[in-house]
């Protein structure tokens, strides 16, 4: 790896520095105080640590899948001879530092040492977490030892009160009894320190040794970490909630969470957690975990202690948390809500109305509680399963090449913890407990949008893949400055208000069609994503265009569409989305097209296990789209090939035999061959599909194919028609006099869906002139103000590219209020070179600079400046 101060931090590649190779973090334990007053969580987290065997597998009860694989052997003289480069070039820079005065590059913010950290010496094993952003108090032993009666283990362990012996004997604690498992980690956590370990923070890792101890199997085998976040930590998001008050969330990209707590990052380091979070008592945590907590008092301060876990070994990467005051949408609208409407005079924009709780008779105690409950008891989602569609639970699947993977019956191929895949009764759960929060002043959309379609699109996704990975599900309206349109992660989804409907209530579940999509987006990520990770972070297509194929498939049976509007809603978003990638390849670096850029090198790290996650931190990659878009015309080619159904059967095929597990492109195209021998016949090749679509930059040739026929679909001929309309409607004004300009001619438009209006804006804004009227008219017809955020984002384009001067307010709306969308639009608005529209994009980013995401405020900034 590449030294510390050789990376270029803000352009290319992020590095994994943690030696999973040698040692790997087992369960964590983490004790939080949230300050929101100073936008600092402070606390620690206890690891439970077990090193790598000397064998190159790892121990026998291991929970990380494919060990032959991914663990490796550990070789002293290699591993010794990187940790001591690794820490001459540190410790160099430190003296540099000490001696000079020189902080440059934020050395003296980034570097951070225990007074006797000189002191140990490089042959002395050197234990690496990500982290970054952090102000590290203390790290220590803890002995655990003392508590051998307590933790109630067999008496000849007691006897030879060995700490390596107690702690291996809780890891190899079955499944079974996983709640004893926790309550014996948690009381291990809380034993008393040991001796203080020497710690050395530079920008990317903590590094940690005991002075004399040689190897990974010397080291302490429980190790607790003292430590602050920063207010401005890269993945820690300190924001106002769209009510104005002070919230925090785990934005979880594009470091993932080494900002808020020190980590193995390396997606194959699966470990599991438990979280005890004290909040302030108005506040609602909200966190990644299997059973929602009901808050405890704490008797010390005004605080509230909520406890989460999980069962299941997950990357560090999808731990997610989020600290507001939240309040569950209701499953009705209580009478003792009203709307309100308000104009804030600070901004001049327009809100959206508000829900306001009527205050007599309901304590801040009792609101509490009634934000809380839920569960599989209640009444909404019970009702709501009442409606829901039947599953494909007795259907065949074609594969006949994976015995006993073709039926009901699910053979896990992952270490031993609680799998759903092997609940009998989570298979015929289709609509797992759900809970929707959101800001107050957006309570009334997130029930009609959110709440009314959640347990519709849980229904969907059962009968396209079958279990669900997660027991339960809370869905997060997040605030404006959100960096994207929605986050999956264990238990939880973060979806932008960008997707609530902005039009009246009552419109009907085609106005919902980009709310709906996306829950399916998000939701189909629990099994690719999630239940099923990729091994190399460079892979996004497996997730991410699996995910957009799959909210697509689940969306439909959400709607419970014919087969002949199923196809036509198909064609129809194949089109945008080609248009879509069609237009980012031609504006996008090379490099930056490739859905594996490690290529043939794709899943290797080096021998301690450290890696770099490649274009990670470059700004431009991170509003690209090219690996959601490509990864899906991918699965669509395959589909073409063996048919759409015959498809969907094999992903739960996929699903039942690598749950649990982390992946690469081969293990997914490799069973896909094998279980469709016919592909052989077709010249349909690893190497082939390799070459084609995941190891070079531009557009297969298929996908040119494919477009024509799309183009030719019939929704898309009828939006075509309306296009000629509107032209001929706009060369017939040219032609009138001055006197008749007003007179406007009557003309019978299509009534369109949401996904035919941006294909109509986007036909029209490749029209190199439209009059004022004839936008004007535009507006009206199609009531655009009204539609979802991507019919208006075309809107804005078109009154960016002909200054029409009264949709301004328009624009300024959408770059306020939809930030994850909005940055094209800054580019737009500067490149014409117009004073009013410039002035407008400098007024909108001063609007909302403080709430923006990082990145994006980083690519404005570069726009504007």
């Amino acid at each position: 790896m590449e030294p510390d101060g050789d990376l270029n931090p803000d352009a290319d590649d992020l590095p994994l520095r943690a030696n999973t190779k040698h040692i790997l973090v087992r369960h964590y334990v983490l004790d939080l105080m949230v300050h929101c007053d100073k936008r600092v969580i402070s606390g620690s987290i206890v690891l439970f640590l077990e090193p790598c065997s000397s064998g190159g597998a790892k121990a026998e009860d291991d929970i990380e899948p494919e060990a032959g694989d991914i663990g490796t052997k550990y070789q002293d003289t290699a591993a010794l001879g990187e940790d001591a480069a690794r820490t001459e070039r540190t410790e160099t820079r430190m003296e540099k530092i000490r001696d000079t005065g020189d902080d440059t590059e934020g050395d003296s913010r980034n570097i951070q040492a225990s007074q006797l950290w000189q002191t140990t010496s490089c042959a002395d094993f050197t234990f690496v977490l990500d982290c970054c952003d952090l102000d590290v108090l203390k790290v220590e032993e803890v002995d655990v030892t003392p508590l051998s009666d307590v933790l109630g283990l067999p008496s000849n362990l007691a006897s030879e009160r060995s700490q390596l012996a107690l702690i291996q004997n809780l890891f190899s604690i079955p499944s079974t009894q996983w709640r004893q498992k926790h309550r014996l980690f948690s009381l291990c956590s809380r034993a008393p320190g040991g001796d203080s370990l020497h710690f050395y923070r530079d920008r990317w890792s903590l590094q940690v040794r005991k002075a004399g101890v040689t190897t990974p199997q010397e080291f302490p085998r429980v190790v607790k970490i003292s430590y602050k976040t920063t207010p401005s930590g890269g993945s820690v998001r300190w924001t106002n909630d769209q009510d104005h008050r002070m919230c925090v969330y785990t934005a979880g990209s594009p470091i993932n969470n080494r900002a808020l707590f020190p980590c193995q990052e390396p997606p194959v380091a699966m470990s599991t957690w438990q979280a005890t979070v004290r909040a302030p008592s108005e506040c609602v945590v909200l966190m990644s975990g299997e059973e929602q907590a009901v808050p405890a008092e704490d008797g010390d301060t005004h605080f509230l202690i909520w406890n989460y876990y999980v069962t299941m070994p997950m990357p560090a990467s999808t731990f997610t948390l989020a600290v507001g005051h939240w309040h569950q949408v209701p499953a009705e609208t209580p009478p003792a809500l009203k709307k309100v409407a308000e104009v804030s005079p600070d901004r001049g924009e327009w809100t959206e109305p508000e829900l306001v709780t009527e205050p007599a008779g309901f304590s801040g105690e009792n609101q509490k509680s009634s934000q809380l409950q839920t569960g599989r008891g209640d009444q909404a989602t019970s009702s709501d399963s009442a409606r829901c569609h039947s599953s494909h639970e007795d259907e065949k699947l074609s594969a006949t090449d994976y015995p006993g993977m073709a039926d009901d019956a699910i053979s896990c191929s992952h270490g031993d913890y609680p799998c759903r895949f092997s609940e009998r009764s989570a298979g015929s759960q289709r609509v797992i407990p759900h809970r929707v929060f959101s800001p107050v002043c957006l309570l009334q959309k997130a029930q009609m949008g959110v709440l009314k379609l959640l347990p519709r699109c849980l229904a969907a996704a059962h009968a396209v893949l079958g279990v669900h990975p997660f027991p339960r599900l809370d869905v997060l309206i997040v605030p404006a400055g959100f960096s994207s349109l929605g986050m999956a992660s264990p238990h939880i989804i973060f979806l932008s208000q960008s997707v609530l409907f902005p039009g009246s209530p009552g419109s009907g579940v085609s106005s919902l069609s980009l709310c709906g999509s996306r829950i399916c987006h998000e939701i189909a990520h629990s099994w690719f994503g999630l239940v099923i990770g990729a091994r190399d972070w460079t892979e996004e297509w497996i997730s991410e265009g699996f995910a957009t194929c799959l909210e697509d498939i689940i969306w439909a049976q959400a709607q419970q569409l014919s087969l002949k509007d199923k196809a036509e809603q198909f064609e129809l978003k194949a089109l945008l989305r080609w248009r879509r990638l069609s237009d980012e390849l031609q504006n996008s670096k090379e490099e930056l097209q490739i859905l594996r850029p490690n290529m043939d090198r794709t899943g290797q790290v080096s021998d301690s296990g450290s890696s770099t996650v490649k274009h990670a931190l470059n700004p431009d990659k991170t509003f690209m789209q090219v690996h959601y878009l490509k990864g899906y015309f991918l699965l669509k080619f395959l589909a073409s090939e063996v048919g759409e159904q015959q498809l969907v059967d094999f992903f739960r095929l996929f699903v039942r035999k690598y749950h649990g597990q982390l992946i690469l492109s081969q293990d997914f195209l490799q069973m896909f061959l094998v279980t469709f021998p016919q592909m052989e016949r077709k010249s349909l090749t690893l190497g082939g599909i390799y070459a084609n679509w995941l190891d070079r930059p531009g557009i297969p040739e298929w996908l040119h194919e494919g477009s024509a026929a799309w183009s030719r679909a019939r929704l898309v001929e009828e939006v075509k028609a309306e296009v000629v309309k509107w032209i001929l409607f706009g060369r017939s004004h040219q032609r009138k006099g001055r006197k008749r300009k007003r007179m406007e001619p009557k003309v019978n438009y299509k009534e369109l869906m949401s996904d035919q209006l941006v294909v109509l804006l986007e036909l029209l804004l490749e029209e190199s002139e439209l009059s004022v009227t004839l936008l004007r008219a535009l507006q009206r017809t199609y009531r655009l103000r009204e539609q979802d955020a991507e019919v208006r984002h075309r809107w804005c384009e078109l009154v960016i590219k002909h200054a029409y001067s009264p949709g301004y307010r328009d624009v300024e709306h959408f770059l306020i209020h939809d930030q994850a969308m909005g940055v094209y639009l800054y580019g737009e608005l500067m490149v014409r070179e117009d004073p009013e529209q410039q002035a407008l994009a400098r007024r909108c980013l001063s609007l909302v600079q403080e709430e923006m995401d990082q990145s994006a405020r980083r690519v404005v900034e570069e726009m504007i400046l």
